[in-house]
């Protein structure tokens, strides 16, 4: 059973199948939906802005809500929304740990590429970090 559901989203779309995926799950259960995003701040380095984390907070506040209208669309019914400056996987563990998470939904994008595993991805670093189950969506290459 689960009653805290956090979902990652960058505003691209395949992390909006991933929020959809979360909200038929927090639907299911009549769970707490916590869409989760990481935006880069106006001081960040280069380095950090090359991640996948939204530059700049509001456009991770336009991010964060459109995934609600996606996870509202799939009926779920208590969403909210966290933003967390700084790095994609710091943020979200950080919001998992805050929020008491009991499932944490990401998108697969990353994994398989070159880089996410030579440098690590988000959706492999949050699975091998979070404290809490993870579920990740297959969201490269598909089409909802």
């Amino acid at each position: 059973m689960y009653n805290t559901v956090v979902v990652g989203t960058d505003g691209s779309e395949s992390s909006f199948l991933a929020v959809r995926r979360a909200a038929g799950v927090a639907a299911a259960m009549d769970a707490e939906l916590v869409l989760a995003s990481a935006y880069v701040g106006e001081h960040a380095d280069t380095a950090t802005k090359q991640t996948t984390a939204v530059d700049g907070e509001m456009s991770a506040a336009e991010v964060l809500a459109s995934a609600r209208k996606e996870a509202e669309g799939e009926g779920a019914k208590k969403v909210r929304a966290v933003l967390k400056e700084g790095d994609p996987v710091e943020a979200l563990m950080s919001i998992v740990k805050s929020e008491e998470a009991d499932l944490l939904v990401v998108g697969n994008r990353g994994i398989n590429s070159l880089t996410g595993r030579l440098l690590g991805s988000v959706p492999a670093d949050a699975a091998r970090q979070a404290e809490c189950d993870v579920m990740i969506v297959h969201t490269v290459g598909t089409r909802d």
